[in-house]
Formats: C-alpha cells, structure tokens, sequence
C-alpha cells in the first residue's frame, strides 16, 4: 500500500495500518511514565517508540491485550518468540504444553494458559495434553492459533453445529471476538470428544467458504484451506488445523517464519552473537571489560528505557539468550 497514493481515503490508510492504536498507546505511555521520557525528550521518544514498532520489538513484556490488538503485534510476537527460543529446536529437546506455556510467559506475563492448550491439541490432536512436543511442530501450530485466531473460533462453532447434525445452511457463526470469550471457548474445546471419523470434509468446506464469504476477520487463503479438506473425506477440527500448519502458503502469508527446513538458521542473529562473543572474548580474564561489553551493547540496541521495556530482551543481540537461560532454570 502506497501512503502516498491520493487515491486512497486517509481514513482507509490509517485503518489499514493502525496508526491510531500505536499512537494512542504512545501518548498513553508517555503521560504515564513521562517523568523518565522527559531526559529523552518527545520527539526523540515517539521516534524510538514507531522505530520499535517497524522493527517488530514493541510487544516485549506488553500485556496480552496489547500483543493481540493488531496482526503486525501478533506477528512481531510469532517472531521473537522463535528466535527467543530457537535453540530448543537446535538441541532437540521436546517440551511438554506447561513448559511452552512458561516461555511464553517470560514474553507476555499473562499469556493466557488456554491458548497454548488450544495449541498442544491442534499438535497431538486426540493424545493427551501433557505428552511432549517438537519445538518446530509446536511453533507452526501457535502460529497459525495465535494469528487467525477469531476465525479459527468460528471454524471452531462451525464444526460443532456440524457434529451435532445442524444443516451448513443454519450454521451459527459468533460475531464477537472479545477477549473475554476466550477462556469459554477454549475450555469447550479441550472438553470436546470428538467422533473418530469427524464431519464430512465438503460439508466443512462449504461453510467455511461461506465464512469467508461473511466475515472481514483476516483468515488462511481458501485455496490452502480447500487443497487440505479435499486430501480426505472426513476431517476432524485438530486434523484440519494441523494440516493447516503445515502448509507453506499459509507461513508464506503471514511473512514471520522461515520455512520448516529453515526454522533452526537465523543467519543474522548468529552473526550478532557470534559478534558479541569475540567482543568479550578479547579480555577473558577481565569480566569487567565483559560487563562493559555487554553494557554498550544494550545501549546501542535500546537506548529508551520505558517501563515496559526494562526487563527487554534484546532480540537482535544477547538478550534472547539471557531470557531463555533463565527459563531453562
């Protein structure tokens, strides 16, 4: 989108992309904290604050309200969460849903334990929900719950009408999609028994297009949703999400993950640690020059302390690992 363009509205370019939201939350967190922005001053302050936004690193330790609100928020969110944790795929570990539902938390204090649950379903579908998980199956399976999420409800109410014998025509779909329905939903869904043969996989596509057809919530393509629902003849809600998860035209839409194959490289932050760690190593005797390292280091990354921000990894540098360790413990 061309900001540039005058033949687009204002108002539909600020809609688009949120402009109101960040600015909102930025007076808001300078009136509230604006004893410690004043040695900043505010103009450098919102430029340290829509910088931190561009570059996706906004939504450290922010309230889970906040790291829902917009699509951009839940896909920076996606994103430091992988290279956060990167290196349990790496070392091959298998963690079970509380312990992924701690990591998240070290991000976002209240992240809510029924989504990771919803989460681990999608990932052993009818197994229990305490059995271990890959850290790549888990990651792609958060994504996909976490970003369409108020359409994977809905998918979700479709595929119950559908069990319970309700004509696709009578289907009813829940318009809201408040924060507040989520705890209900999630506990429905983890009490759900599930028929071993599921609903008929045309029947579900058929709602599902009609879905598309009457919400404006961002979705997965149909064309992806389509090619999955046509593999069988039945489905069931978990299969179809974790099919769903594993289909690259969906990572691709939402632009945050590399591909399966590729989920363990990241080649840039490999080279900031390995950056970081000749810096240190040049004095190994001395751990006050090590210190003085890592202090610079943090202060070229992040000069703006703001409330929310102090406890900040600094993704980009050698805070992911800082955090993880301290979640390992």
């Amino acid at each position: 989108m061309d900001r540039f363009n005058a033949i687009l509205p204002v108002e539909d370019y600020l809609a688009a992309t949120n402009v109101l939201f960040y600015m909102n939350d930025a007076v808001t967190q300078l009136l509230e904290h604006q004893e410690e922005y004043n040695q900043f001053g505010v103009v450098r302050y919102f430029a340290e604050y829509f910088t931190s936004v561009k570059n996706g690193n906004h939504i450290m330790f922010r309230e889970y309200h906040y790291i829902r609100a917009t699509l951009h928020n839940r896909s920076s969110f996606i994103r430091v969460f992988w290279r956060c944790y990167r290196h349990i795929g790496k070392s091959g570990d298998l963690l079970s849903m509380l312990e992924y539902s701690s990591l998240l938390q070290l991000l976002c204090p209240d992240f809510p334990v029924e989504l990771v649950k919803s989460t681990a379903r999608i990932v052993l579908m009818d197994d229990a929900v305490d059995c271990l998980m890959s850290f790549a199956d888990f990651l792609y399976a958060f994504q996909l719950q976490f970003y369409y999420q108020e359409f994977l409800d809905s998918v979700l109410a479709i595929y119950k009408d559908l069990l319970s014998g309700k004509s696709s025509n009578t289907v009813i779909v829940p318009t809201s999609s408040s924060i507040e329905q989520l705890p209900l939903l999630a506990v429905e869904e983890n009490n759900m028994q599930e028929p071993t043969g599921g609903v008929e996989a045309s029947n579900l596509a058929d709602c599902i297009e009609g879905l598309c057809d009457r919400i404006k919530q961002s979705h997965p393509s149909r064309c992806s949703m389509a090619e999955v629902l046509e593999q069988s003849h039945k489905v069931t809600y978990f299969s179809f999400l974790m099919s769903l998860s594993k289909e690259d035209t969906v990572n691709h839409d939402i632009g945050v993950l590399p591909n399966r194959a590729d989920i363990l490289d990241d080649p840039e932050m490999d080279q900031e640690l390995e950056k970081l760690i000749s810096q240190i190593s040049v004095s190994p005797g001395s751990s006050g020059s090590a210190v003085g390292v890592l202090k610079d280091v943090q202060r070229k990354a992040s000069p703006r302390r703001s409330i929310h921000h102090r406890r900040r990894m600094e993704v980009e540098s050698d805070g992911s690992t800082e955090e993880t360790d301290s979640s390992e413990n």
